[in-house]
Parts: C-alpha cells; structure tokens; sequence
C-alpha cells in the first residue's frame, strides 16, 4: 500500500521475517498528522498488522503531532498482542521522542505493596541520615566561623543595611509579643506563688520569686522561644526559598560567599537584639508581678520594687543575658542551615521552616539545661 500527500507519503508491506513494516517519508507534522491516524487506523482494523516496525530513515521532520502518530500506532500493535519497533531514528527525532517521554508512555504503574523494610534496616538509615546531617552541621559551623572572622577583620565587608533590617524584624517588631508574654507570665507567676505565701504572711518574698525566676530561666527561655518562632522559622523560609529558586547558586556564581552574604547579618542582629529583648522580658515580667502585689497582695509599688532590687544582683542579669546571647547563636545557626539544607520545592521548605522551629526549641532547653547544672556546681 501507498499512500502520499503534499508533506507526507508512506507505504506499507509485509515483513519477510512476520509482521508488518511501515516507512514513512517526508515531514511528521500537525499538517498530516489528522488523516494519516484515520487512514492508519481503518487500514489496520481491517489488516490486523501483528507485529510491526516503523522505518524513520526518511523523515525530515517529526514534531509532537507526528510523535502522536507513533503514539497511535503502537496502540494498535499492542492491542494485536504484536510488538511494536523503530527504526532509522536520527538524532534529531532521537531527542524529540526522549523529550516527549515515548517510551514511558506505555509503562504499567505497579500498585502492588511495597514491601516493609526491617527495623535494623530503618534503624541503620536513620542513624546514618542524623550522621550525614550532623556533619553537614557542624561543616556549617566551620564556615559561619570563618565568615565571621573575615568579618571583623574587614568591618566594611558587612551588609549594614541588611543587619539593620534584621535588627528591626527580630528585635522592634519582636518587642510587643515578647512583652505581653512575659507581663503574663509575671503576672501569673505572681498569682500562683501569692496563694502559698499568703498563708505565711509572706506575700513581699512574690517580688523575690518572679525577678529572680524571670532574671535567670523564663526570661531568656521564653524570649529565644518567641524569636525561634518568628525569626528563626523566616531564616529558613527566607534561605530555604533562595535555594530551590537557585538564587543562593547564582550568588556564588558571581563570587559571593552565601554564608557571609546571609548568615552573617542575620546572626549579629539575632546576637545584639536577643539579650536586649531579654531584658525588656523581665522588666514586664516584674511589672506583671507587681500589678498582682499592688491590688491583689496589699502591697506597696516601693515596697515591691525595693524587694526586687534586693533580691537580684548583676550576675542574675548578666547570666540571663549570656544565656540568651547563646540562644540567638543556636537559633540563627539552625534557623540559616536547614535553609540551606532546602532541596526540591515549597513543600521542602515548610518541612525546613518546622524543622527549625522545633530544633531550635530543643536546642534552647538542651542548653538551659546544661546552664543550670553549670549555675548548680559553680555559683
């Protein structure tokens, strides 16, 4: 059979070896593409082709639509239970059937079960997951580190404008959270410890227990949560988002080293901006225990304050404040390495923007922990 038309023309004959062979000449394109599936299609309804072989040696051109065609034909084929085969393809046609996905097209999904791994198997992934990622933190310490010393040493080399900015996000726009939780806690703080003083006539020592609590563990703890959640988390958006948009390559690209152009302005706005918010923290903690002591405790605001400055000395401020600084370092650290640990797409990202949030309240308690046992043997 053979059959043209003004791009296209085709003939068919049987293959000596079984089965059919199809050569096609000319262009495979929208233009023939239509009829040729309907004239392909009624011939071989009535010629069943059985097994059948497709010679491209000389088409010119083949396009989606001609790919269409080929798509049509080994339908068929396989429908006759025949096997389907191409032959003489250039390299042009080569790359537009791989770039269309020819042959995937007609792979069955498997939906059978996947089988359950075993729990050493599992086990030993995991382990061997927390020891690549561990690695890659603690590279990452390295490279903050050296950052950080070519920044001291070469002041100008700093972003200032951004450091600003940062400043302004984690600590101005921080401030009015910070302080409504922490007059809160003051307050209830002042509340539940009044309920036991009160029976011992010691209602002054309430003052005593929300500074020096505050001063040491609530106020650094509960200030490094907040900024976790609010600072931390946009660190690891923010990064995260630059690197599967390939921004972080392109910075490197052009001579830039990502860890000094976005980890370093974000750290030292976390490290001047913490301890500072730390200190408004337990400034409204005080104030919330106050109000308590004035209208609930028969308290004098003088009284109350007095008390409060007898009860804490520097070193209960300085120590709540070194512990907070040591909080902004582990918040900006987590926060800026899951950003960069980012791979894939958005869904990556929010999986970063948890993972940091929740390593970085870990973190916070892990050291706290290790702070008071240090306070314990040594103060």
């Amino acid at each position: 059979m053979n059959t043209t038309n003004s791009s296209l023309s085709y003939d068919i004959s049987k293959n000596p070896q079984g089965g059919t062979i199809i050569r096609f000449h000319g262009r495979m394109d929208s233009s023939s593409a239509g009829a040729l599936i309907e004239d392909l299609s009624h011939y071989f309804t009535q010629n069943p082709p059985g097994d059948l072989t497709v010679d491209l040696e000389n088409v010119i051109y083949l396009d989606d639509f001609g790919t269409l065609v080929l798509v049509e034909l080994r339908k068929i084929t396989v429908k006759d239970h025949g096997e389907f085969q191409l032959l003489n393809t250039s390299e042009k046609i080569r790359e537009m059937l791989m770039f269309l996905r020819f042959d995937s097209l007609f792979k069955k999904v498997s939906f059978g079960k996947k089988r359950r791994q075993g729990v050493f198997v599992r086990l030993g992934e995991k382990t061997f997951d927390i020891i690549l990622d561990l690695k890659y933190a603690i590279s990452f310490i390295g490279a903050i580190a050296l950052s950080l010393g070519y920044h001291l040493l070469h002041p100008k080399a700093l972003r200032r404008e951004d450091t600003l900015d940062y400043m302004q996000k984690t600590g101005v726009d921080g401030l009015p959270i910070v302080a409504l939780i922490s007059f809160l806690m003051g307050l209830i703080m002042a509340f539940m410890s009044s309920v036991q003083l009160e029976q011992f006539g010691a209602n002054i020592y309430v003052a005593s227990l929300v500074s020096l609590s505050m001063t040491r563990e609530l106020g650094p703890i509960m200030t490094a949560i907040i900024v976790a959640g609010r600072s931390g988390s946009a660190f690891a958006a923010e990064i995260g988002t630059m690197k599967i948009s390939e921004e972080v390559d392109a910075l490197f690209t052009m001579g830039f080293d990502p860890v000094g152009f976005l980890v370093i302005p974000k750290l030292i706005a976390a490290l001047v901006m913490v301890p500072i918010l730390t200190l408004f923290s337990d400034i409204f903690a005080i104030a919330g225990g106050l109000l308590v002591g004035v209208f609930m405790l028969d308290l004098t605001a003088g009284a109350y304050v007095s008390q409060t400055i007898a009860t804490l000395t520097i070193f209960d401020v300085f120590w709540g404040v070194l512990k907070s600084a040591i909080f902004a370092l582990l918040i900006t650290w987590v926060g800026c390495l899951r950003g960069f640990q980012v791979s894939g797409g958005a869904a990556s990202v929010g999986q970063a923007t948890t993972s940091a949030v929740v390593s970085s309240i870990f973190l916070i308690i892990l050291f706290d922990s290790v702070f008071s046992v240090i306070l314990r043997y040594t103060g």
